[in-house]
């Protein structure tokens, strides 16, 4: 089964999480604009940058953005 990337669900876990898009990113020394490019779905993040991510703030991967099946 192929997946692809949906809409980035980033804000939606940062809620979750209580972490400011600030505090991220200065946690992981991103500039705030990048991480908001991914909150907009202006840049897909590279997959090491999604694992930094997601253990900054305690998902999944997988948590970040809406997975889609394609037959």
């Amino acid at each position: 089964m192929k997946i692809e990337l949906g809409r980035c669900l980033l804000q939606e876990r940062l809620n979750e999480s209580d972490m400011a898009l600030e505090d991220l990113s200065r946690q992981l020394r991103y500039k705030p604009e990048r991480i908001s490019d991914y909150i907009d779905n202006k840049r897909v993040m590279p997959l090491k940058t999604a694992i930094s991510i997601a253990n900054s703030i305690g998902c999944r991967v997988q948590d970040l953005y809406e997975l889609e099946s394609i037959d």
